[in-house]
């Protein structure tokens, strides 16, 4: 069995990789901030050579959105110099998002230049893009409906959502010390407008709001309506986002 460091690794995505690496029987390292046994700051690099020591496969799922999620370049840059100087990493596997190299918002700007970034390290790389994940329209949702009576979204907008644990499903099965390079995108199972979705999951967990599209202005936006986000071809997810609201109103 492999040793393997999973960045962010106490977070929405990072902790369910976690569990699927440790319940088949690898040793795994979940790094963050305040983890007990590896405390790591990607933000200068701190605590990263002890923790990578004798590492052979990184996962990569610490992100920031924060400011554009400019800070992301910074982590990988540590992280990079980290893993050369272990000399034992084989295998960096990174989680991306589909379209960040056809919409031009600031934070998937960010996740390309990770991309080219890892590409450009010489170490090996494998790395998986994604569709959004059912929590990302869940909390976008919940958001609008704190106001009284109406919830607004963004209107003219398709998504297609996946769940997080089958992303985490499916970066387990990639962490091995073989890199892949870029693999196949993985989709959600369905396609739908954001106002759409915004309503299922409004009556799923029994809110009442009008919810009321509104158009936005930019370039992103854009490339959103676009459907530059959107894998269709890739369509391999199962559990759907109605699925997900009914799940989540039950606890």
């Amino acid at each position: 069995m492999s040793t393997i460091l999973v960045t962010g690794g106490t977070g929405t995505l990072g902790a369910l990789v976690v569990d699927r690496l440790r319940d088949a029987g690898h040793e795994v390292r979940a790094l963050s901030r305040h983890a007990p046994d590896h405390p790591v700051d990607l933000t200068d690099g701190s605590g990263l050579d002890a923790a990578m020591a004798g590492a052979e496969v990184v996962v990569h799922c610490a992100s920031d959105t924060r400011g554009g999620g400019k800070g992301d370049e910074i982590a990988t840059r540590h992280l990079i110099d980290a893993a050369r100087r272990a000399g034992t990493v084989t295998n960096i596997v990174y989680i991306s998002i589909v379209g960040v190299d056809v919409v031009p918002l600031g934070y998937y700007r960010t996740k390309l230049q990770v991309e080219r970034l890892l590409e450009a390290s010489g170490l090996g790389l494998t790395i998986l893009r994604t569709t959004q994940f059912h929590d990302l329209v869940a909390q976008l949702v919940d958001t609008a409906a704190k106001l009284p009576l109406v919830a607004p979204v963004p209107g003219g907008v398709r998504v297609q959502p996946i769940a997080v644990g089958e992303v985490a499903d499916r970066l387990a099965e990639l962490a091995v010390p073989t890199p892949s390079g870029r693999v196949t995108d993985m989709g959600g199972p369905e396609i739908h407008t954001l106002p759409d979705l915004a309503r299922s999951y409004l009556a799923a967990t029994g809110r009442h709001r009008r919810v009321i599209p509104f158009p936005l202005a930019g370039k992103a936006y854009a490339g959103f309506k676009r459907g530059g986000h959107l894998s269709p071809s890739h369509a391999v997810g199962r559990l759907t986002f109605a699925e997900f609201a009914k799940l989540k109103a039950q606890r």
